[in-house]
């Protein structure tokens, strides 16, 4: 049970890091095949410095906010518990902005992502003195912000523990890393658009379902502040155990628990919890319904109909 649990736990991360790792992938292939054919070969040292010092860099920020997170969820005094509850649930706000507007940019941006890239490096390569340092720096940047968008998506899902995120986030950058090279080194042909429709139907999802945790956070904030000043405890609109998610839509822990499979399963890749209030259920379904539809719509899957010309008299 417990590996199944860790492996539960490691498949959002390994979505994410697949998805992010294999977009930062082809900006890496292009630009390597850009200096190839510009005869630059030289250059393509930079190109791997880039990248480790974008995933370096990646690393100290996850470094970085989950030491903060635990020094606050290990720090003294009334208000640490208030604190770690708003700070885990503002990284989880920003995780779901960042990788929600990640989703739809992307996707819009795809069809000229080869053109933008070669065209940012023709330019850098018309300057020799400064070429190296914008070959680093756009791969730097490149790899940054799909590492950025991943360390904060692990920091805010991922208070229990971080080996099996990690795990999931080292598999999800093998994978992406084997896929750039099939695909630029031996030339083999990947639906690179059906890969990015897949792994984003699996990414809205995970977002909803951190949209649900996020207000377990702020919930679990308001009620402990209420517990600590007592002259608040009118902020408590719900019934116990809520305090303001409404009332309590459905109890499944004894016949699907979100802690043991099948539930955990569902758990990170749906957004299931065994037990859902109905703020959590109406947010979850305005997620999907508002960030989904502009997906779809982004992916050329509903397109406005077009309208009739009035001939003019």
């Amino acid at each position: 049970m417990g590996s199944v649990m860790e492996i539960s736990a490691a498949l959002p991360a390994f979505v994410i890091t697949l998805r992010e790792g294999f977009e930062a992938a082809l900006v890496v292939g292009i630009v390597l095949a850009c200096l190839a054919k510009a005869q630059q070969m030289s250059l393509q040292k930079w190109v791997y410095g880039g990248i480790g010092a974008g995933l370096g860099a990646s690393v100290l920020v996850g470094w970085g906010l989950w030491g903060l997170l635990l020094q606050v969820a290990t720090a003294d005094g009334a208000y640490a518990p208030v604190f770690k509850q708003i700070l885990e649930g503002s990284f989880g706000v920003v995780a779901i902005a960042m990788l929600s507007w990640m989703l739809i940019w992307m996707t819009r941006q795809a069809k000229s992502l080869k053109s933008d890239v070669e065209g940012a490096l023709q330019a850098a390569l018309q300057d020799r003195e400064t070429a190296a340092w914008a070959v680093f720096s756009l791969i730097f940047i490149a790899v940054l912000r799909e590492g950025f968008e991943t360390v904060i998506f692990i920091v805010a899902q991922f208070q229990g523990g971080w080996l099996p995120p990690s795990l999931g986030a080292m598999a999800g950058l093998t994978v992406a890393t084997v896929l750039g090279f099939l695909l630029f080194a031996l030339g083999v042909r990947l639906n690179i658009k059906l890969f990015f429709q897949v792994m984003g139907i699996f990414l809205l999802l995970i977002i909803a379902g951190l949209v649900v945790g996020v207000l377990k956070h702020i919930d679990a904030a308001i009620a402990l502040f209420a517990q600590i000043q007592t002259q608040y405890q009118a902020l408590c609109i719900s019934p116990a155990p809520a305090c303001v998610l409404g009332i309590q839509l459905w109890d499944l822990s004894e016949t699907l628990p979100d802690k043991q499979f099948p539930g955990i399963l569902l758990k990170s890749l749906l957004g299931y919890r065994q037990k859902i209030y109905l703020a959590q259920a109406i947010a979850y379904v305005l997620f999907l319904s508002s960030v989904g539809t502009l997906y779809l719509y982004s992916l050329g899957l509903f397109r406005r109909p077009d309208v009739p010309s009035v001939k003019q008299p």
